[in-house]
């Protein structure tokens, strides 16, 4: 088992002791200025002896150090058999001591593995850190091994001592001992103290707990009660008095701080010493009562802290010159009486002292003006600068918000400087003013104007200071300062612009907030343009969370009424262009509705302006939705509805029906009008939309279904007007097909009968039980109750047997059982059931409702009276063309075999061809059963059932049979007709449903196979001659765009050509539907740039980029010095700032890179006027900019208290010194530090001269 080292700073020096116990032995000093030797530094590592040689003793100082103790331990220990909690060996390692050690293991962290020894006892090896191995070992040993207890009593005033500071001992020991040790209450006058734990456990904690006792027993603690006044005389000058007597005495003396009104003082240790330290204390507290007497001064009590000094020094010091002590008054008391403390003749001296120290230091106050600070500091600090370089030990501290600047120093300096601060407000007082405005905080952006132009121009006109609050302050107050005069001029400016503020106008919209986004446009684009257009006036939206329709706006009013007629106009656009209309399109036209790569729809959507969406393909939906203006919307539906009538037999026709019976007609959920629907062939029947006051109903569909659709409509209009009587029944699901019947057999006889109209749920219908009734109120009561009749028949469950030959068994149970299956669906769920396997039987048992059960037992005669007229038919068709017969996965000859109830079984295929034999082929469905040559086996396709039904049957198969058609497409086209990875030519496959073969490439032939059924390959033919006229006129383009010119242009305006991301260069490609390429690196003219396209559109290309250089030779190009500390507010986050700067000037602006020899340096590139305009607008700022840059800089360093200064007087360090280095000894010289040789770089190889001091390098 791997162990883990772990080297703490506690760690190390415990290892060092070794060394330190030498060197204290060898009489080193332990004072801080001691320079250590290079030996004592960097002791030698011990030297290697010869193989096999063993040295007995260690040399050198290293042989002193410690190994370091690994932090993982092991921990093992053994649990008798008698003292196992859970004795089970049955299940060791599953039962309940593995579930507790997983418990301990995921509270302690720790790794425990439990073994079973040969008694039966278990042994147990806990891993891991040492406080996670005691903690397991508590709990191991509480909760898998028996517990026993016992008590120990000691005295008890030493049970703190066993519990510890904050219970820590009491832990330690239960971890050390695995027990549970309860300890008494104080208020329990009971001194014995339980242990819980193994036997081996109680003892060990039984040991400590009375080794505890023990050694308090020889202890002693005494309390001297002492008057507070003497314990400074007791302690001594910086505690050498009682430190002293610690150490001659070694009792441990605890004198209660100045700070603490307390008169004890405790000394605790061994008995003798203890009484050797009292009767020394007592001593010198009895001297100095009898010898010291006290005076009593007055002193300002903020002069205290200097007679107090830096942690009381200035006390200590006063005590250890003159022997007397100064007692100070509370901090937090009002009283400033000082009283001194010692003998007669040693208190002048002292008090003489005390004055100095409370007159060495004051503070005094100016009051100025808060806004006059800025000012008395002066431009980077130069007045207040002034000041303390001619009084260097004066503190002047400002305070911001406060009119008291604070000056802290020598007596004489700082009325000095004082005086100074006084002479400068008076001046200032004179020749500044400052006024203050409330402004609202609204029209502050508007003061400031856009990038600061309106507030620099005030500030550089009056020669005034104006500071506007954040807008995070939410104040409204300006202040002004300056000159007089300047200040009321700048004042009465901001005034009136606030005036003509306060007259704008405030106008809100209402704009219904889904068309919020799109007046926004994506990323502001739309809201921008308007709002370049009005500059003036401010355009606020509603958040979108608050679902508001309110738009504000808000500026001058003659621009925001020009504003609001724009956006009102903008948004009746808007809702001119979000009419909708929802036409329903049979499923199977949507792809003709779309076109050939979308050319049908895109024509219809650009030509009637309106967006057109279809549902997906997987979508169970046939609405296609229209969107645009209203006039427009309704013509690309009459071209969409134009395009189904030309594909189907579709008709259209309207019924006039009273508005008032549409809901009943329609039905709850749409279910009634749905009936109509299915029943009808699935035609679509429109009806206008709800509060429209149309009666027009729309009916679209074929011809028959929609006269059908038509009738049955005015039918239940009319039974709506006469009688609207409506009845809903319940009846389980699967009784449903039953009483519908084979056909709808069973339901029309009851409709037949009463009249009445029957409808039953939809398949997504959430009630599937209900049963809707409509009618007249006598037809639908009649229905009802032969409706109830059946279903109390259905719910009737009788058992029956018919008699069923064992030959026709299989046909009902192959396929698991299909034909039952079909059968308990179509007969409300009738169970019937056949003889086992092998079991010689011809009864069949049915089980279900007395009607489910006759007409199953109907239907089973009947399969088996077609079973007994079944016949089986050959169908000759080459084995070649059978998958084209089954169709994707079968699918053509399964609808075939449901259409004509017949079985249809293909042979297997034929590998291979005999030796020497032919294949007989039949083209182009040729297929005569009547064929010269005997039809081979693999040709021939079996069909079982009735007679009349397999020849309908292999009718149907022959017309299955492919065609070929070959078509004449010249060979250079046959590529683009494949398309890219053969796309072109699957998706033409997939479309027409045909197979195309395109001739190899070798062959270089122009006839193209396609192969199919009849009509199929028709539709094929036709599409592929209509590719082959797209692909000439494409080619015909491409020639037309294969138009190529050069362009000479100096390499040094590529980059601007292409701009930023591309942009430019992508726009003129875009502007002109071009291609433009620029040279690559390695090529030999580098200035040569190509445009490809249409002769007329790259000329125009070549004039836009002729344009561009013209512009760029006219540039210029200026360095500036703009002060670096600035730069980051010219650029802003991310650059916004300097890219609006380049925007507004039409320049380029470039800053030095990081680490730049000139950091000040920044480089403007455009036209002449732009750049010279820029460079102004740049030097405005950085002044701007720097001034409070300067002001932060200042008042930071005024800021600061005192102590930050006295760090600044410590001199150099010193470095590393050794003595008896071997650089020193003569003839040597010391190491070169920057040199590789004497000092290698870790994982960078040198090549040394000759052998160095590290020895040979390893690689």
């Amino acid at each position: 088992m791997s162990s883990v080292a772990v080297l703490t700073p506690e760690s190390f020096a415990e290892h060092r002791s070794g060394l330190r116990d030498e060197e204290m032995a060898g009489g080193a000093p332990e004072d801080e200025a001691y320079i250590p030797t290079y030996l004592e530094a960097f002791p030698p590592l011990p030297e290697k002896g010869a193989p096999g040689e063993k040295s007995s003793k260690p040399s050198g100082a290293w042989s002193k150090i410690r190994p370091i103790k690994s932090s993982v331990i092991t921990q093992v220990f053994h649990v008798p058999l008698e003292e196992r909690r859970y004795k089970d060996n049955s299940q060791f390692g599953e039962g309940e001591e593995a579930k507790v050690c997983l418990d301990i293991m995921q509270k302690t962290g720790a790794h425990i593995e439990l073994s079973l020894a040969k008694d039966q006892g278990l042994s147990i090896m806990v891993t891991g850190k040492l406080d996670s191995v005691m903690k397991a070992r508590k709990e191991i040993v509480a909760r898998l091994q028996t517990q026993a207890s016992a008590t120990v009593s000691i005295p008890k005033e030493h049970h703190r001592f066993v519990i510890g500071k904050n219970g820590e001992k009491l832990q330690e020991l239960e971890l050390k001992t695995a027990t549970k040790i309860t300890i008494p209450r104080p208020d329990d006058p009971s001194s014995q103290i339980k242990i819980t734990g193994t036997k081996e456990g109680i003892e060990k904690a039984r040991h400590e707990i009375l080794l505890i006792s023990a050694e308090q027993d020889k202890r002693a603690v005494e309390r001297l009660t002492l008057e507070k006044a003497f314990h400074p005389f007791i302690a001594g000058a910086h505690n050498r008095t009682v430190q002293e007597i610690s150490q001659d005495t070694g009792a441990r003396i605890n004198i209660p701080p100045p700070s603490v009104a307390k008169d004890d003082i405790i000394i605790t240790g061994e008995k003798e010493p203890v009484a050797l330290a009292i009767a020394r204390i007592r001593a010198i507290y009895e001297d100095k009562k009898r010898k010291t007497t006290t005076i009593s001064v007055e002193v300002k009590k903020s002069q205290h802290k200097y007679i107090i000094g830096p942690k009381g020094n200035t006390l200590q010091e006063i005590l250890e010159s003159t022997g007397v002590s100064v007692e100070m008054p509370p901090l937090d008391s009002a009283s400033e009486t000082i009283i001194l403390r010692g003998e007669p003749d040693k208190l002048g001296p002292a008090l003489t002292q005390v004055y100095a120290k409370a007159k060495s230091v004051m503070v005094a106050e100016v009051t100025a003006p808060a806004w006059l600070h800025r000012f008395i500091i002066g431009k980077k600090g130069q007045n207040i600068g002034r000041i303390t370089q001619q009084l260097p030990r004066v503190h002047i501290e400002f305070t911001d918000g406060d009119e008291k600047i604070t000056l802290e120093g020598p007596t004489e300096e700082v009325e000095q400087a004082q005086a100074h601060i006084q002479d400068i407000i008076k001046d200032l007082l004179v020749r500044m003013d400052y006024t203050e405005v409330t402004i609202d905080q609204r029209f502050h952006r508007h003061l400031i104007g856009k990038n600061g132009a309106n507030i620099n121009r005030i500030k550089e006109q009056y020669k005034v200071s104006v500071r506007i609050p954040q807008d995070s302050e939410r104040s409204g107050l300006v202040r002004i300062e300056g000159d007089p005069q300047g200040v009321q001029l700048a004042r009465r400016e901001l005034m009136d612009m606030a005036a003509r503020m306060e007259n704008e106008r405030t106008k809100d919209l209402i704009i219904e907030q889904r068309f919020h986004r799109i007046i926004i446009g994506q990323k502001g684009e739309k809201i921008k343009e308007v709002r370049d257009k009005f500059p003036e006036v401010i355009i606020n939206f509603p958040d979108p969370s608050q679902k508001s329709d309110i738009v504000q706006l808000r500026g001058p009013k003659n621009e925001v009424e020009k504003c609001a007629k724009y956006l009102q106009k903008v948004i009746a656009e808007l809702i001119e262009n979000s009419f909708s209309i929802s036409v329903p399109i049979f499923k199977q036209f949507h792809k003709n509705i779309i076109g050939k790569g979308g050319a049908n729809i895109k024509k219809i959507r650009e030509e009637t302006n309106t967006k057109i969406d279809l549902p997906t393909e997987n979508s169970n939906s046939e609405v296609i939705v229209i969107t645009g203006r209203k006039g427009n919307c309704e013509v690309a539906r009459d071209r969409i509805l134009a395009i189904q009538r030309e594909l189907a037999n579709i008709r259209e026709a309207e019924v006039s029906i009273p508005a008032k019976l549409h809901n009943s007609l329609i039905g709850a959920k749409g279910r009634l009008v749905r009936a109509v629907m299915e029943d009808c062939g699935g035609v679509h029947i429109h009806f206008p939309s709800e509060g429209s006051g149309s009666d027009r109903v729309t009916i679209r569909g074929p011809s028959d279904e929609v006269e059908r659709a038509k009738r049955q409509l005015l039918q239940l209009a009319e039974e709506k007007q006469i009688n609207n009587f409506t009845v809903e029944l319940q009846a389980k699901p699967e009784y449903h097909k039953f009483l519908i019947g084979r056909g709808g057999g069973n339901i029309r006889r009851v409709r037949d009968r009463t009249g009445a109209r029957i409808i039953f749920p939809a398949a997504d219908d959430h009630e599937q039980e209900l049963i809707t009734i409509v009618g007249r109120e006598e037809a639908v009561r009649q229905a009802q109750r032969e409706l109830e009749t059946l279903i109390r028949n259905l719910d009737n469950v009788v058992e029956d047997v018919m008699v069923v030959e064992p030959r026709y068994h299989r046909h009902f149970v192959a396929r698991r059982g299909q034909v039952l299956r079909e059968i308990a669906e179509e007969y409300g769920g009738v169970t019937v059931s056949f003889p086992r396997t092998g079991v010689q039987s011809d009864r069949v048992t049915l089980k279900g409702a007395k009607d489910c059960v006759e007409a199953a037992k109907k239907r089973i005669q009947e399969i088996i009276e077609d079973l007994e007229a079944q016949v089986t038919v050959e169908c000759v068709i080459p084995q070649k063309y059978h998958r084209a017969v089954m169709g994707p996965k079968g699918s053509r000859v399964q609808q075939i075999t449901r259409d004509h109830d017949v079985q249809i079984k293909f042979p297997e295929r034929e590998e291979s061809q005999g030796p020497g034999l032919e294949p007989h082929t039949q083209e182009n469905g040729d297929i005569s059963p009547e064929a010269e040559l005997p039809p081979k086996k693999s040709d021939i396709i079996v069909i079982s059932g009735r007679k009349e039904k397999c020849e309908a049957a292999r009718t149907a198969l022959l017309a299955l049979v492919p065609v070929t058609v070959d078509v004449e497409v010249s060979y250079d086209l046959h590529r683009y007709i494949i398309g890219q990875k053969g796309s072109g030519i699957r998706k033409m496959m997939e479309g027409y449903e045909v197979n195309v073969s395109v001739p190899q490439p070798e062959q270089q032939s122009d006839v193209i196979r396609i192969t199919g059924q009849v009509a199929n390959v028709e539709r094929a033919r036709l599409g592929l001659l209509e590719r082959v006229k797209e692909l000439q006129a494409e080619q015909e383009d491409r020639a037309l765009r294969s138009f190529k010119l050069t362009l000479s242009v100096h390499p040094k305006y590529h980059p601007k050509i292409i701009g930023r991301k591309g942009a430019i260069i992508s726009q003129i490609r875009k502007d002109h539907d071009v291609s433009i390429q620029f040279p690559d690196k390695g090529d030999e003219l580098q200035d040569l740039i190509t445009i490809s396209g249409y002769e007329r559109n790259a000329e125009a290309a070549k004039e836009a980029i002729e344009r561009i250089v013209a512009d760029l030779e006219e540039m210029v190009s200026e360095d500036i010095k703009l002060d670096h500390r600035v730069h980051a507010r010219i650029i802003g986050g991310r650059g916004k700032a300097v890219r609006k700067l380049m925007e507004e000037f039409k320049v380029d602006i470039r800053f030095p890179q990081p680490g730049s020899e000139d950091p000040d340096r920044v480089t403007v590139m455009g036209l002449p006027e732009n750049v010279d305009n820029a460079i102004d607008h740049l030097l405005n700022l950085e002044e701007e900019y720097m001034m409070s840059v300067t002001e932060t800089e200042t008042m930071a360093a005024y800021m600061k208290p005192p102590s930050r200064s006295e760090d600044d007087h410590r001199g150099p360090a010193k470095g590393f010194v050794v003595r008896d280095a071997p650089w020193n000894v003569p003839g040597n010289k010391a190491p070169d530090m920057s040199s590789a040789e004497d000092f290698p770089t870790f994982g960078a190889g040198v090549a040394p001269k000759q052998m160095s001091a590290w020895g040979p390098k390893k690689f």
